[in-house]
């Protein structure tokens, strides 16, 4: 771990070694490792005893950055991970949903399910000057972290900066801006505590 940050640190102090890496690396067209990458990714990965990652699954998971998958956690088809701009960590006894995309610097904790085509990214694009092409102001990240023994309900979009407590159910659909509190339940665009599910409470 201190050994990649070191390396992380030597990179960035010399741009062109890290330009040409990022072109052995990354295929510049389709934003994703080169095939030979994806195929040593088991080397650098780490996953957990009885995990599964179903042979649909788009891993984009250079070694820029960490890819762990805590034991006996799935990551369902057709999904996609990306961890090309911060880590993607996940927890124990947590299920990735079919068709979900996470994108770093992302960290889903323990007994956590995400529902289908759920959507948690930690990335998004710049734009905000305009005489240059979206396309052309890169990227900025905030970390998103999802605590313990939270469901996900189908389609819900968790944002960048967010982060959700410990036994929360965010509903269908819903859009998460902004951190949610332990023992709630939150739904709507944009989401909001719909009810408080601490049993000291109810």
């Amino acid at each position: 771990m201190k050994d990649k940050e070191e390396l992380r640190q030597g990179l960035k102090a010399n741009p062109k070694l890290k330009k040409w890496l990022d072109y052995v690396i990354m295929n510049q067209r389709d934003a994703r490792p080169r095939w030979y990458i994806r195929m040593l990714a088991p080397f650098y990965q780490r996953r957990g005893y009885g995990s599964k990652i179903y042979s649909s699954v788009r891993m984009d998971t250079p070694p820029y950055h960490n890819f762990s998958l805590g034991k006996r956690s799935v990551i369902e088809s057709f999904s996609c991970i990306n961890n090309a701009v911060g880590d993607v960590i996940i927890g124990d006894y947590t299920r990735i949903g079919i068709h979900n995309t996470i994108i770093g610097p992302v960290t889903i904790g323990n007994h956590v399910n995400l529902a289908q085509g759920v959507v948690v990214t930690a990335l998004n694009h710049n734009f905000k000057d305009t005489s240059l092409g979206i396309d052309e102001q890169g990227v900025s990240t905030q970390p998103v972290i999802i605590h313990d023994d939270v469901w996900i309900g189908a389609n819900a979009v968790i944002l960048p900066g967010v982060t959700i407590g410990k036994h929360v159910v965010v509903a269908a659909g819903a859009v998460v801006t902004k951190d949610v509190p332990d023992n709630c339940l939150v739904g709507g665009v944009p989401a909001r505590i719909l009810k408080d599910l601490n049993p000291q409470t109810v």
